[in-house]
Formats: structure tokens, C-alpha cells, sequence
């Protein structure tokens, strides 16, 4: 329940235009957009005044041909309908669920409605961040009818591809976090229509795809692009953490480094126990070649819009870090070619998984 809490906490910023992070519509429709000087504004119409009792009548008469006619006509007639009238999508999606088919007026009202209502009033918009909230908790998912509000969700589109990218992306695209199978499985089927908006920033994306922890096949076909036609080895600019951290980059196979004694130290969880950091960060980066002796996993730092996935206090950026690499430790070679390239890698970190684990050699292969 606290984390249903605290989720909801999020969810409400992100369904609110004006503060929610990341990427949003070029242009939404304003109040007042092409209204002539001197020109009523479009709620205030008469159609728009009585199209909240319109659609009322058409919730208690729904077999009634001249109520649904009546409040078809009134809401034809107004584009931009008051936030009242707007708060009636609830019931109509309630009178007229969607297993019912698209075809029923009381859901062709819904979704016309969606389409002309403001972000903040868009019950549309609104379902999609309670379909993914529903999905972190429940054993179920609507998916159908969740695209479905996505579709119609109108000038809420924004909102709700911010709920889809703070509840479902950036947590896909995060090692420390389980995220359910039902969430991976929704933010897949959701995605796309948020790319196609322009409305999902591309590093994260890659991020999600590219993350062995959270596996999730729509992102990785999503993401999927050509590789580089060229890449090579990326000399890291700074290294941190465990000592001598420079002989992991050396290209001599017999110099190493013990990372399975380091200590943990309060920023653990982003630089694990080496970090290899790159200024500018990597446009690019392909794959991960390892050798060592011992077990671990390797982690890119991709860098994301202020406000989503973590924040790195001291460095002051926002990340998420996706593990890109599982090395056995066998004392050999071990390639990891990555399922999409990665975009804007600003670090990556190792993690080992046993205290006699020693990274040999660490390639990052990429371009800047």
C-alpha cells in the first residue's frame, strides 16, 4: 500500500503539464487558440454550457436515439468543453467499458470528449497513469483498454506518456528496481504511440531496451537501430573507485583489479566498485568486452531529462543504469554486443558478486 502511495504521489505530478519532467508536445491547444478578437471563448458557447446536462441525460437514457443524438450534437458543437463536462468521462467509461466494443455511442462520446478536454481534466490521460499503477500492484492489466485511453487522450497525451515514462520507462530502464512483469509488459504496448509523438527522449529509451535486469522485447524492437559503422575502445577520461583503477585500461591482460575488496562507499549504488567516466559523454556505445576472474555485472550511466529515473546529487544530472554486462569471471574474454546501442553513457560502473573477483581488462566499445 505505501508503495501504491507513494506511486500515486508521483503520478500526480506527472498529470499535471505544468510540472511534470521530460519531454513534452511541441503545442497543445489553449484556451482562446483561434478565437477571433472580441469572440466568445469556445466554453462559453451555449453548447458548451449545457453539455454537461447533455451528457448526463445520455448516462441515465443510453438506449434513448434522441438524448445520445442531442448530446452528440452539443458536444460537435463545442471544442473545447468545461472541466465539468469533462469529469463525466469516468462514468462513461464506466457505462460503456470498452469490452463492450468502440462502437457504442456512450464510448464514441468518451472519445470525442477525451480528444477535446485540457491535460489537467482528461480522464483519458488519467487512466492511462491508473492502468500502470494497477499494473505494479494487481495481477492484471486492462492492455487493450489502456491503449485505448492513450489513443483518444487528446492534448493529455503529454501527461500521459510522462506517467508512462515515470512509472513504466524509467523504471525498465533502472538495475536496483524489480519491476513487475504486467508494468514491463503495459509500458511496452504503451511506448510506442508516445515514440511516434515525439514524446519519449531516445537515450532513456535505449536504456529500458538495453537492460538485463528488466528484459522487455517491444523496447529492444522499438529502439532498434543500425550500429555505428564505426566504433572502437573508449579510453575512459577519469576512473574512481577501487585501486589501481587504471589497470583495468592498460591493455595488459596480467595487470588487474581486486574490485571484489572494495568497500562499500555511500555511492555505491551509482559508481559500484570502479567507474570509468567519459567527458564528453558517449554518443554511442555498442558493446562491453570483459575479462576477469570472478563474477560481476557491468552498468552503463545514461544520462536522462532532469526529473526522471535517479539523481546524482554530486554531480548533479539525472541517470538511469541499465546492466549491460554479465561476466562468469572464467579468466577469459567475455563479450556482451548490446541488444540496442546505447546514447549520452556518461560512466559505467562494475559490480562484482564475490570477493575474490579481479577485472583484468574492461573494453567499452562506442563512439563519441
Amino acid at each position: 500500500m505505501l508503495v501504491a502511495l507513494i506511486a500515486f504521489g508521483r503520478l500526480w505530478c506527472v498529470t499535471h503539464p505544468e510540472e511534470a519532467p521530460g519531454p513534452r508536445p511541441a503545442r497543445m491547444a489553449q484556451a482562446g487558440d483561434d478565437v477571433p478578437s472580441g469572440a466568445p471563448a469556445r466554453s462559453s458557447t451555449p453548447e458548451c454550457r449545457t453539455l454537461e446536462r447533455a451528457l448526463e441525460s445520455a448516462l441515465r437514457a443510453p438506449q434513448e436515439p434522441r438524448v445520445l443524438a442531442e448530446a452528440r450534437q452539443q458536444l460537435d458543437a463545442c471544442r473545447q468543453p468545461p472541466v465539468r463536462a469533462c469529469a463525466l468521462g469516468v462514468a462513461l467509461d464506466a457505462r460503456s467499458p470498452l469490452s463492450e466494443g468502440e462502437a457504442t455511442p456512450l464510448r464514441g462520446l468518451l472519445a470525442s470528449l477525451c480528444e477535446r478536454c485540457p491535460p489537467a481534466a482528461n480522464s483519458c490521460a488519467q487512466a492511462v497513469g491508473q492502468a500502470l499503477l494497477s499494473a505494479a500492484v494487481g495481477p492484471h492489466v486492462d492492455t487493450a483498454s489502456a491503449k485505448w485511453n492513450l489513443e483518444h487522450a487528446g492534448a493529455g497525451l503529454g501527461g500521459a506518456c510522462a506517467s508512462l515514462v515515470q512509472l513504466g520507462l524509467a523504471p525498465a530502464a533502472q538495475s536496483g528496481l524489480t519491476v513487475r512483469p504486467p508494468v514491463l509488459a503495459l509500458t511496452g504496448a504503451l511506448a510506442p504511440r508516445c515514440a511516434q509523438a515525439g514524446l519519449l527522449d531516445d537515450a532513456l529509451l535505449r536504456a529500458a531496451a538495453a537492460n538485463l535486469v528488466a528484459p522487455t522485447p517491444a523496447l529492444v524492437a522499438l529502439a532498434a537501430g543500425p550500429t555505428p559503422p564505426e566504433t572502437s575502445a573508449m579510453k575512459p577520461d577519469q576512473i574512481e573507485g577501487t585501486e589501481p583503477g587504471f589497470q583495468a585500461f592498460d591493455r595488459d591482460e596480467n595487470t588487474g583489479v581486486p574490485v571484489g575488496q572494495a568497500l562499500k562507499s555511500k555511492r555505491w549504488d551509482a559508481d559500484g566498485a570502479l567507474r570509468a567516466s567519459y567527458a564528453p559523454t558517449l554518443k554511442q556505445l555498442v558493446s562491453v568486452t570483459v575479462r576477469a576472474t570472478g563474477p560481476g555485472t557491468v552498468r552503463a550511466i545514461v544520462r536522462t531529462p532532469r526529473g526522471v529515473g535517479l539523481k546524482d546529487p554530486e554531480k548533479d544530472f539525472a541517470f538511469v543504469n541499465p546492466t549491460v554486462c554479465r561476466f562468469s569471471g572464467t579468466g577469459q574474454w567475455e563479450q556482451c554486443p548490446l541488444q540496442v546501442p546505447l546514447r549520452d553513457v556518461d560512466a559505467v560502473s562494475v559490480f562484482p558478486e564475490r570477493a575474490d573477483t579481479e577485472l583484468k581488462e574492461l573494453e567499452v566499445h562506442g563512439a563519441r
